[in-house]
């Protein structure tokens, strides 16, 4: 059994706003499905960890009332969307996945839920993630885990592993997530749903400690492309408090509407690259064999399809030397003072990020300025690079993180989502749309990568594939099985919920 089309829950976003902008659905109606969707599911997966449902149902009746008077709708009008605790909502807990701050509440909203307030969405409360979003499984001390809805003994990966679970259970069809190595896009492809991580300063942040290093960005989470371009559309604006957000005359270069109303892009006049690995990625064999299965079916839709890579010399060190100083600033006096309170993925980065001397930061941020202008010469001979969204197949929940893949130890709690940083690393724009099922039955997602900058572009090719892959069967992507999570236990009963 999978979601049922009868629900309002299970609407896309551009559905949804469309029936309501005909009133042939209330923010009302929208809202309450939401609301019994949660409240029936949510026990076996624990994706949403704070509600803010009569809130956003007293907003609901609001913009009922405003549409009914016949004031202007914003874009968003009337539709909930899930917040990563990560970031404000007022009124509502910020915990960060911290122990430190279990009982913060938040006095005011953050930017981006300001701006999606404004569009007229709904916030409908808090979607789990990893403590500070270190790592690629959302657990943490204070809420527990969270399970993939796909099979609730696996991992939906993270950071913003509650709020891509959110998405393919039908809480809500618009979440917000963040993203270093992979934070949108893994979750995504773990949960059969879209990641979108967008170009430095197409969404910006007042949050980052380091602004200057620009390997985190928010972006937009959706069930299809669509609705992640909507939600971009709002998300997308100028905001000069970000050092790469490039605000002139009150306006960025980009045209945040252009997000939403996305041009068709004839596949077959595209050159594409496809890469199992980056050249460096430990991809697993399972993963390999499935992306294969892929792009063989997709390359005939392609004017050119072949193996190629950039260059990514180095990726691996520039990585861990960068996360590694971003941990030192953000962390290295929290753990000072409450090393009780600190997980072991934040302990281990801050710890791996004094190791660095000053040569090695130089050294790593020279060569990330080389592998930068590597992959800008790479991409004049093609448009888009394809690749696999994660280097492995969702595991167990349980394991913080993979030690091994295919019997290879892994350098790093994080060296196992270099598949995403390899991208992050030079800010090109990267995408995970939903392809099927792998070999152990759980979610497949393929990672689009296009030029620095071209994130329209970007979103418009993903949405010619996943037209394509949606006619395929054996690639189209299908929901969980809502009744099985109805009747599962719940996951606090579980064996080290909260402990790890």
């Amino acid at each position: 059994m999978t979601k049922s089309p009868s629900s309002p829950a299970d609407l896309s976003a551009t559905e949804a706003r469309s029936l309501i902008g005909r009133r042939a659905l209330s923010s009302t109606e929208l809202t309450e499905a939401c609301i019994a969707r949660v409240e029936a599911i949510d026990h076996a997966v624990n994706a949403l960890v704070a509600r803010n449902f009569d809130a956003a149902l007293a907003g609901a009746k609001a913009a009922d009332a405003a549409q009914a008077q016949g004031e202007p709708l914003g874009p968003l009008h009337g539709l909930p969307f899930a917040v990563k605790d990560m970031i404000d909502v007022a009124g509502l807990p910020t915990t960060f996945g911290s122990e430190l701050f279990a009982d913060n509440i938040a006095k005011g909203d953050d930017p981006i839920v300001a701006a999606m307030r404004r569009a007229g969405a709904l916030p409908l409360g808090k979607s789990n993630n990893p403590e500070w979003s270190a790592g690629g499984n959302t657990r943490n001390r204070v809420y527990g885990a969270t399970a993939n809805p796909f099979d609730l003994t696996r991992t939906c990966a993270g950071s913003s592993g509650g709020s891509a679970v959110a998405l393919a259970c039908g809480y809500a069809p618009l979440a917000t997530g963040s993203d270093t190595g992979g934070s949108l896009r893994s979750p995504a492809a773990y949960c059969g749903v879209v990641g979108f991580r967008p170009s430095p300063g197409v969404v910006p942040g007042n949050s980052r400690g380091m602004g200057f290093i620009p390997l985190s960005t928010s972006g937009p989470m959706a069930r299809n492309v669509a609705d992640a371009g909507l939600m971009l559309s709002v998300l997308a604006r100028p905001d000069a408090r970000d050092p790469y957000t490039h605000v002139i005359d009150g306006q960025t270069p980009w045209d945040p509407a252009g997000f939403a109303a996305l041009p068709r892009r004839d596949l077959s006049s595209l050159r594409v690259a496809m890469s199992e690995d980056f050249g460096f990625a430990p991809t697993e064999g399972l993963v390999r064999r499935q992306f294969r299965k892929a792009t063989a079916a997709l390359a005939p839709f392609f004017g050119r399809a072949e193996t190629a890579t950039p260059d990514c010399t180095g990726s691996d060190r520039i990585f861990a030397v960068l996360r590694g100083v971003l941990f030192v600033g953000q962390h290295g006096a929290r753990l000072e003072a409450h090393p009780d309170k600190m997980g072991p993925n934040v302990t281990e980065n801050v710890i791996e990020g004094r190791s660095f001397s000053a040569d090695d930061i130089a050294d790593a941020l020279t060569r990330q300025s080389a592998l930068y202008l590597r992959w800008q010469e790479w991409f004049k001979a093609w448009d888009v690079l394809v690749t696999p969204a994660v280097t492995i197949s969702p595991r167990n929940w349980h394991e913080l993180y993979p030690a091994e893949i295919d019997g290879v130890a892994t350098q790093s709690y994080y060296h196992w989502l270099a598949m995403a940083y390899a991208s992050t690393l030079v800010g090109h724009p990267s995408i995970t749309v939903p392809c099927g099922f792998d070999e152990n039955g759980m979610p497949f997602g393929l990672q689009i990568i296009g030029k620095r900058h071209a994130d329209r572009e970007v979103l418009a090719v993903a949405a010619e594939i996943e037209a394509v892959l949606a006619g395929l069967s054996d690639f189209a992507p299908k929901g969980p099985d809502l009744a099985a999570l109805s009747a599962a236990r719940p996951l606090s009963e579980a064996e080290n919920f909260l402990n790890f």
